[in-house]
């Protein structure tokens, strides 16, 4: 019997590096893979179902599932992890110097369904009392005025939200005054260029971060791989070997990692930073599966609900096709 061959998008990461390459197989699988952005693929995946393997921003993914609209069914394999308190940009000018001050403030978006935006506003509720129903979120584009949704949202009545004006950007609004700050995944331009009143609202976003996980013990999940579901109940053989694979994948690139005798990224001071995570995360720093994920996830999910965005709060179980839920050890 041939291998199946599949067309699988996902980001270029030391992670999948070893299945692009070859290097790593995945049972039963002749993959065409293609390296994309994640604004590209989750558009062409949610829009369209472009592919037949795909990473897949958490949270379109649970409003897709909540509405019964999921083309796609989530393997617990975690492309994108990232602690969020890097993520909130503020003007450095408008008297904006804790997390509450941001009670009333015009807060630029490109999409408020973005995973990244769903941990943001879930920690500031829940650490500093700041709700979303407290601050003023303008939407729009980025970079190129008048970004598409990927996924159309009914927002709660308590929620403001406005258009930015036509032809803006919020990276000219945020360098302009016009708003007070931006909340993302990407570093607004004017921050990365070093624009004087444009900074982090936790400035010591590490240690804020690593205060937060002390806390809770989360790491944030951004990215799932999804699957298409009708080739899983065609293949049901295919979930697993997908998590397979990509879990041996990142193995390789864990190990990659620690050796640092000659470092694998372009990056000064590596050995300290690993001793760093590794102390505070362990050993397994990306972990993937449900288990030991089952407190982070459980928390995504209620801030979702709890947000408005699903209209009935998922559980773990329907989140992942059933061969996924379990691994066998030896």
């Amino acid at each position: 019997m041939s291998n199946l061959t599949l067309s699988l998008a996902y980001g270029d990461y030391d992670r999948t590096r070893p299945i692009f390459d070859g290097r790593v197989k995945i049972d039963g699988v002749d993959p065409v893979s293609m390296l994309l952005s994640p604004e590209e693929m989750f558009f062409r995946a949610f829009r369209n179902e472009d592919f037949d393997v795909s990473e897949l921003s958490f949270s379109s993914y649970c409003v897709k599932l909540a509405r019964n609209e999921a083309h796609y069914v989530a393997i617990p394999v975690f492309l994108s992890r990232a602690f969020r308190h890097t993520s909130v940009y503020i003007r450095t000018d408008k008297g904006i110097n804790k997390p509450e001050d941001l009670k009333g403030r015009k807060i630029g978006i490109a999409e408020y369904q973005l995973t990244a935006n769903v941990w943001v506003r879930g920690i500031l509720e829940d650490d500093y009392g700041v709700k979303p129903s407290d601050i003023h979120w303008v939407r729009g584009g980025m970079d190129t005025p008048g970004r598409p949704e990927k996924i159309k949202v009914e927002l709660p009545e308590d929620v403001k939200m406005t258009q930015a004006p036509e032809g803006a950007t919020l990276n000219q609004m945020l360098a302009d005054g016009e708003i007070d700050g931006f909340i993302g995944p990407r570093w607004p331009k004017c921050f990365n260029e070093g624009h004087p009143h444009v900074g982090r609202l936790f400035s010591d976003s590490i240690s804020a971060a690593e205060g937060h996980y002390n806390r809770t013990g989360i790491f944030p999940i951004m990215h799932v791989l999804g699957v298409r579901r009708s080739l899983a109940d065609q293949h049901p053989w295919l979930p697993g070997a997908l998590l397979k694979a990509f879990s041996q994948s990142k193995q390789m690139a864990l190990e990659a990692l620690s050796d640092t005798s000659a470092t694998k990224v372009t990056m000064p001071f590596v050995e300290d930073t690993l001793d760093r995570a590794k102390k505070l995360l362990g050993d397994d720093l990306w972990p993937y599966g449900v288990a030991p994920n089952r407190k982070v996830i459980e928390t995504f999910l209620d801030y979702h609900y709890r947000q408005g965005l699903s209209p009935r709060k998922l559980s773990i179980d329907e989140l992942f096709h059933p061969s996924t839920r379990e691994v066998f050890s030896l």
